[in-house]
């Protein structure tokens, strides 16, 4: 077996592969589908936020002047609901009972609270506490002018900025592309998850882990496949996927160094690279080019493929979709480790609740229940073959 090459020179080798990814392009997307998106440009508001005059509090809209001396008693001229249309002017002397959001009238400038009034005599009402000028009322363009840019380029949307881009009366945003993805599992022994069990097979973990952490990174997947062991099938699946828009390919399994390793007969022809990395679990790792789109190959064992898309493939989709890497930390473990010799140990582990690192299950790559029961990554250099409890590790959040 050729030499193993270092963790860190094949994190940069595919970070580099997908540099180019990311330079988007943009589209146009409804707000209803645009949580998540990344802004491409400036949004402007075409209206002024409020767009006219309005209550804050439920009262009475009047004239500030002719409450300055309250506690004083004036005619109620009618109502105003928060509904369409312009209401009658505020003639002096009166008042004329407001509901929130609902438009003050012209000749009103304050706006009294329902609980700083009580019933006058024959439809009037008492003030009880004066407003100055502007209490109470929302004046256009307080919150925001018309022609003003309501969210920046470069945002992560999330829902506040969906509600103002609606209240600005848009129904669509400009954002950046999502990055297109393809995941394709190779095994003949793979059945889809619900799928009677025959001797010899399991359920393809793997494509639905790839596709829901594909997600969680901020791409979306434009193809899937599960494909047995067949190199003119898989063939047909890669060509499926570039031909569906697809700008990187993930596959999983088909790299070891035995016999039926699929993605090896196809892609190493081609000019891929197939070898090992010096990690545990994770050891087999492709990486090439198919009709110009990356490919990125990760092992068959669930738990080797999950990290490995974790290690080397999310930091770039994270930070193409403008999302924050993942946390890390640094711990003390909660019992002692050992390590292989050579490799950089990934072992599964949770966060106690005194903040140490606890392993979870074994070291072995097919755990995917000790996986699902981790939250986070204990990181064993490669030089290290044992830690005591208490020892401080590196730990990468799942």
């Amino acid at each position: 077996m050729a030499e193993r090459i270092p963790v860190d020179e094949h994190a940069r080798f595919v970070r580099s592969l997908l540099a180019p990814l990311g330079a988007r392009p943009t589209e146009r997307v409804r707000l209803d589908d645009a949580l998540g998106r990344i802004t491409a440009s400036p949004v402007e508001s075409p209206i002024a936020l409020p767009p006219f005059r309005n209550a804050q509090m439920d009262g009475f809209a009047v004239r500030g002047a002719d409450v300055a001396e309250a506690p004083v008693e004036l005619p109620v001229a009618g109502e105003i609901a928060a509904a369409p249309g312009a209401p009658a002017d505020l003639a002096p002397g009166t008042a004329v009972r407001i509901m929130t959001g609902a438009p003050v009238p012209a000749g009103a400038d304050a706006v009294v609270p329902v609980e700083d009034t009580e019933p006058g005599d024959a439809g009037s009402v008492r003030i009880l506490r004066g407003r100055a000028v502007g209490e109470y009322v929302r004046e256009p363009g307080s919150d925001l002018a018309a022609g003003s840019d309501v969210l920046p380029p470069g945002l992560r949307l999330a829902p506040r900025h969906l509600a103002a881009a609606a209240a600005s009366g848009l129904t669509a945003l400009l954002v950046r592309e999502r990055v297109r993805v393809a995941v394709i599992s190779t095994g003949s022994e793979l059945v889809a998850p619900g799928e009677p069990i025959g001797p010899g097979e399991i359920p393809d973990a793997n494509g639905t882990a790839l596709v829901a952490a594909v997600r969680a990174a901020g791409a979306v997947v434009v193809h899937t496949a599960r494909v047995r062991d067949d190199v003119a099938t898989l063939h047909a699946e890669l060509d499926a996927a570039v031909d569906a828009g697809a700008e990187l390919v993930l596959t999983s399994g088909g790299i070891s160094q035995g016999a039926y390793e699929v993605v090896r007969e196809l892609i190493e022809p081609l000019g891929a690279w197939v070898g090992s990395v010096a990690m545990q679990p994770g050891g087999p790792q492709a990486t090439g080019v198919y009709r110009g789109v990356p490919l990125i190959g990760f092992p068959g064992n669930p738990v080797s493929a999950q990290l490995s898309f974790a290690l080397f493939v999310a930091p770039s989709l994270r930070a193409i979709a403008g999302l924050p890497p993942a946390g890390t930390d640094r711990l003390a473990l909660a019992e002692p480790v050992a390590s292989v010799a050579g490799r950089r140990q990934y072992l599964r582990g949770r966060r106690t609740p005194d903040g140490r690192a606890e392993p979870v299950g074994g070291p072995g790559s097919h755990l995917v229940a000790a996986l699902a029961a981790s939250d986070l990554l204990i990181v064993v250099p490669e030089e290290v073959t044992r830690l005591d409890a208490g020892a401080l590790v590196d730990t990468v959040d799942l």
